[in-house]
């Protein structure tokens, strides 16, 4: 989450005027985050995330991630759904850009994560792949392997502003990518951004997952490799954390055990969820706006986890 675009307190009003949500009593930016502008709204009956989605996604789109927010919830997994206003509409338009009203759900997001909410979280990932079994739509993963390698292109010899050598470093791990990336592993719609921040708890138990604007058609077990990133080691992308991957792992497989063959390329699909984040963190890095309220992300981080899992062995990612 981040802010972007600025919104006026009278502009607020306007929008909440449109739902049974009570009146305005105050709204806060919220500067975590890098993709769309958000803010904590607050009325005299209940309290909401106001989402402004900016340009890196497009209002073609919003259909799909609601949609796919709607089943979920039906399913009874703790997602938020955007809210219809009197007019059934969930899409505005806030600023000049396409926006919804978000349930707001409680919980707070953890920076260390226990042994106890590695696991439960790999348990609602697992619960979510499962729910979605049945979900139809489909949407392209625009920052898969060809995504990585357009992303590479736009950076260029920027890369090397970053970290000398950056440029040759990921150029040589999307050749690995292009020759190993497994081809016939099974495919649903994934979150594909299943980081702590993205995740809510009470204790050990997930009370909300958000964020759902990276969800795409992939290889359903690059979701788990992409939450194996992010949850199973330290932020800076150092002290690999084998407990926690033996946790997320099996609360996962209570849900949905990975195949032979899933397990066979957990590595290589580990090095191209590394990669993708430090591909689109540099991107961010290079081109963040000075003045926007948000907190830039070190690509560095996860460059540290690509390095470590370009050598690792499924027994220890898995926990096996």
């Amino acid at each position: 989450m981040a802010v972007y675009t600025q919104v006026s307190a009278e502009e607020m009003a306007e929008l909440l005027a449109r739902y049974d949500a009570g009146e305005l009593d105050s709204a806060k930016g919220i500067a975590e985050g890098v993709e769309n502008s958000n803010y904590l709204i607050d009325t005299d009956t209940s309290r909401f995330i106001l989402t402004l989605y900016e340009k890196r996604v497009d209002a073609s789109d919003l259909p799909f991630f609601l949609a796919l927010l709607d089943h979920l919830a039906d399913k009874g997994l703790p997602v938020p759904r955007a809210v219809r206003d009197r007019g059934g509409r969930q899409i505005q338009e806030v600023a000049g850009r396409p926006a919804c009203l978000i349930e707001f759900l409680s919980g707070i997001s953890v920076s260390h994560p226990t042994i106890g909410q590695t696991h439960s979280t790999g348990h609602a990932l697992g619960a979510m792949h499962a729910a979605l079994a049945d979900f139809p739509p489909e949407r392209p993963n625009v920052l898969g392997p060809a995504g990585w390698h357009d992303l590479a292109r736009r950076c260029g010899d920027n890369l090397d502003r970053i970290t000398p050598g950056l440029g040759q470093r990921i150029a040589d791990e999307l050749s690995a990518i292009d020759r190993h990336w497994p081809a016939e592993l099974p495919v649903s719609v994934i979150h594909a951004d299943l980081f702590p921040d993205n995740v809510l708890m009470h204790g050990d138990d997930v009370t909300g997952i958000i964020d759902f604007y990276f969800a795409c058609s992939e290889i359903r077990a690059w979701d788990l490799a992409v939450t194996h990133a992010a949850w199973c080691f330290e932020s800076d992308g150092t002290g690999f954390e084998p407990a926690r991957a033996k946790a997320l792992v099996a609360g996962y497989e209570e849900m949905m055990p990975l195949s032979e063959a899933e397990a066979a390329a957990f590595p290589i699909l580990a090095r191209g969820a590394a990669l993708r984040f430090t591909l689109t963190r540099a991107w961010d890095w290079l081109n963040t706006p000075p003045d926007a309220l948000v907190t830039r992300k070190d690509p560095l981080a996860f460059l540290r986890r690509l390095d470590f899992y370009a050598s690792a062995k499924p027994q220890l990612l898995l926990g096996r």
